[in-house]
């Protein structure tokens, strides 16, 4: 074994406290960016692969009823090459273990052949018979949640008709990866989608020889845009709401945000661990330089050349940078294949497969090598540079003089050892600064590790606790009579009815427009109030429109301009109001008005679209025995399952990445804090046993670096929970603002306990510096030169 290498072996030896915690730095970067990209990257080519492979339409448009005569016009408009009608009809499911009927949508299949747009995944079973009335194919995700297999009949309610259908096959769809409910929000088991033959669905509708919805895909090269104005302005007479892309369809648009969100994560948080990485590298090998001067002379005037010895300190960080990456891929290998099992519960593609391409990995190898390279490279270059009589000679001591803090009498407040600490920042402020900022990163990305749990709660408690407090909400399917709405307070346990109207329009604003509900709410509602972020109430004036601030920052209004909108059902003639508001919601692009203006405003008599329902406890299982026999009901949604839902969903995407980037501010503020304190006790063992001659007890002496540990965190802590705020903003601006609009809700037990996470991690290592200095060997202490 050459010297040089039994020289490393013995300083790694040596400095093997240090290895491994800068190891575990660079070993969280390593692991954060391969398993966050990973997992990006597999969400991303499986969607891909998935859309391409089933044809996944490009346009979208639905219709009241439209003749399928209007298909052959349709498919010759600009833009279009493939295009194809469908029937669709909202139907009700009931379950067995479910008290309230679940909901679905009964969709054609094209007689005589597989669809070209939009084709389905048979994954059980088999297709169809085009010749009977009774067959279907159901969506995989609710088949899984009942237990459900091909042979098993459903019973339910279409068109206000009793039928029951017999499910022959299970499928998958890629316009349902993350099948949405009328809650808005992902439930396997109260939300379905069946596929039948066309002839005999149409027959059911008594939509024969009409169409629903049209699917289309798009020239290539041709403007979506232009296309879906073409759609709009031929559609427009049959009541369609607005044709819309694919970048709008709910489930992609759920699914491509999740994935968008992952890839600026997967940006930001290994970033901060190479930073910190490449400051414990830079102070680690320069007090490594510093404390083998005399072996760097001896080495140079042996004969070795500067290229031996940066070699030779390089080598020391290579170790670390080796160990971390080993470490770090191993455990980013196993997270991101434990991430891509969970989005497959929620995500439901045929085949999700986790693939950690090359590409990844030598990514994650070259920056990790360029940032440990980097931070080294000052200390290297200073080794390799060093003359041999310089090298021989004692460093020159720093040239003392008296810094702001003397000058402004701190020194004299405090006592002798106080004094040096005071001393000490003012000759080495610029290391003082980056130690707080190392610490600062860590309690940042503790608190970042636990601030999503603090939304998801702040969200859940201002949606259900203050905006949406009905128990149960039904939705007919034709807006009702207001008499009709107020039968529902003679059920059994309802003790509080309201009723609303939601409108589909079209605000236009310029030459800018946005498809919507427009929502009416009763003066004086309390069980579906419009909040802002805050969770006050926002009372909705007696004329003139509301809209999320969102909503009015895109369309360019401000309040006191006219609003122009379009009813995108029935009359279709242009009505104006003013904007009378805005409100800073969390969920969504939304409208109100006052239901009194609304029916003036649309010149129509009281209509209600949905009922708003308080029940007593214990009477919700009548109530749906009830609801199940109306069949002027669409959908009944309950409060506690959308409650469970979305916690469900939300809870499961966070909970796993809340627990291991704690775990990662934790090694962050650990592995400085033990670094500072480790260099702390290495540079000044000669100075510390020096005033333990002099009379010095050892409580002094460990009083002078703890108390710099103390002054590095009294600086960390308002650093850290300050750049934890805006880490957890700028992570948060990856949302799509169309969906969520969360400012950072990070509660003070999150602070405390990222807070106390790092003065733990201080405490240890108090200890363990107290330890060494009680055992400080003042002879060969005095005996090293500095």
């Amino acid at each position: 074994m050459k010297a040089l290498n039994r020289k490393l072996l013995r300083d790694l030896m040596r400095s093997k406290g240090q290895v491994i915690t800068i190891s575990l730095v660079i070993a969280c970067s390593a692991a954060g960016y391969v398993a966050l990209t990973a997992t990006h990257h597999s969400l991303a080519a499986s969607r891909d692969a998935y859309y391409a492979a089933q044809n996944f339409p490009q346009l979208f448009a639905s219709v009241r009823r439209a003749p399928e005569s209007l298909a052959r016009r349709l498919e010759e408009l600009p833009g279009i090459a493939r295009l194809e009608t469908r029937l669709a009809l909202a139907i009700r499911i009931d379950m067995p273990g479910l008290p309230e009927p679940a909901v679905g949508r009964l969709v054609s299949l094209p007689g005589g052949h597989a669809p070209r747009l939009d084709q389905l995944h048979l994954g059980a079973g088999r297709n169809v018979d085009p010749t009977r009335t009774d067959e279907v194919l159901l969506l995989a995700s609710f088949a899984r949640a009942h237990g459900l297999l091909p042979g098993a009949w459903l019973s339910t309610v279409i068109d206000g008709r009793r039928q029951r259908l017999h499910v022959v096959g299970i499928a998958e769809s890629p316009e349902h990866i993350f099948p949405i409910g009328p809650s808005g929000f992902g439930d396997d088991r109260r939300f379905a989608v069946l596929w039948m033959a066309r002839a005999p669905l149409a027959g059911l509708s008594g939509a024969e020889g009409a169409f629903h919805e049209v699917v289309a895909w798009l020239q290539p090269g041709a403007s979506e845009a232009a296309a879906l104005a073409a759609l709009e302005r031929v559609l427009e007479p049959y009541g369609s709401p607005g044709p819309y892309g694919r970048a709008l369809q709910l489930s992609n648009r759920f699914v491509t945000g999740e994935i968008a969100q992952l890839e600026g994560i997967a940006l930001r948080v290994p970033l901060i661990f190479l930073v910190v990485a490449a400051f414990l590298l830079n102070i680690s090998l320069s007090r490594l330089v510093q404390t083998q001067r005399e072996q760097i002379a001896a080495l140079k005037a042996l004969g070795y050349r500067r290229r031996d010895i940066a070699l030779h300190y390089l080598g020391f960080v290579a170790v670390m940078v080796v160990l971390g990456l080993i470490m770090g891929l191993a455990f980013g290998t196993w997270w991101g294949q434990s991430m891509a099992r969970m989005y497959a519960r929620f995500f439901h593609f045929p085949v999700l497969r986790y693939e950690l391409d090359a590409q990844i990995i030598l990514t994650a190898v070259a920056v990790s090598a360029l940032a440990a390279g980097g931070g080294a490279m000052l200390a290297v270059r200073r080794a390799a540079r060093l003359p041999p009589a310089e090298a021989m000679r004692p460093q020159t001591p720093t040239a003392y003089r008296r810094g702001v803090l003397s000058r402004l009498g701190v020194g004299r407040l405090v006592s002798h050892s106080g004094r040096m600490v005071v001393r000490e920042l003012e000759r080495r402020p610029l290391r003082a600064l980056l130690s707080s900022l190392g610490i600062a990163a860590g309690l940042a990305l503790l608190v970042v590790g636990r601030f999503s749990e603090d939304s998801m709660t702040a969200m859940f408690d201002l949606l259900f606790g203050s905006a949406q407090r009905a128990d149960v909400t039904v939705a007919f399917r034709q807006p009702l009579p207001a008499s009709a709405a107020r039968e529902f307070s003679r059920l059994p346990g309802v003790l509080l009815v309201e009723p609303m109207r939601s409108v589909p329009v079209r605000l236009r604003a310029g030459h800018r427009s946005r498809e919507l509900a427009l929502v009416g709410l009763p003066a004086g509602a309390s069980l579906r109030r419009v909040v802002d972020v805050r969770g006050r109430p926002v009372t909705l004036p007696p004329s003139g429109v509301v809209l999320t601030d969102e909503l009015a920052r895109r369309l360019e209004l401000r309040v006191g301009d006219a609003v122009r909108f379009e009813l995108l059902e029935g009359d279709h003639r242009p009505r104006t109001t003013v904007l009378s508001g805005v409100v800073n919601e969390m969920l969504g692009l939304n409208a109100y008005m006052d239901l009194g203006a609304l029916h003036r405003l649309l010149g129509e008599e009281a209509l209600v679209s949905a009922v708003s329902l308080r029940v007593e406890p214990g009477g919700a299982d009548a109530l749906y025995a009830r609801l199940r026999g109306y069949a002027a009901v669409a959908a009944v949604v309950r409060k506690d399952v959308m409650f469970d839902a979305m916690f469900e969903s939300s809870g499961s995407f966070t909970a796993m990445f809340t627990l291991i980037v704690v775990a990662f501010g934790a090694i962050i503020a650990a592995g400085v804090v033990y670094n500072n304190a480790r260099v702390a006790i290495s540079e000044r063992g000669r100075e510390l046993a020096t005033l333990r001659v002099l009379g010095f007890t050892r409580s002094e002496i460990s009083a002078i670096l703890l108390g710099e540990l103390g002054t590095h965190m009294m600086m960390a802590l308002p650093l850290g929970l300050a750049l934890g705020n805006v880490l957890a903003n700028a992570i948060l601006a990856t949302i799509d603002r169309e969906q969520y609009r969360m400012p950072a809700m990070i509660s003070p037990v999150t602070y405390g306990f990222a807070v106390l996470v790092v003065l733990g991690a201080a405490l240890l290592t108090a200890l363990w510096m107290r330890r060494r200095l009680d055992r400080l060997d003042l002879i060969e202490a005095l005996k090293a030169r500095d």
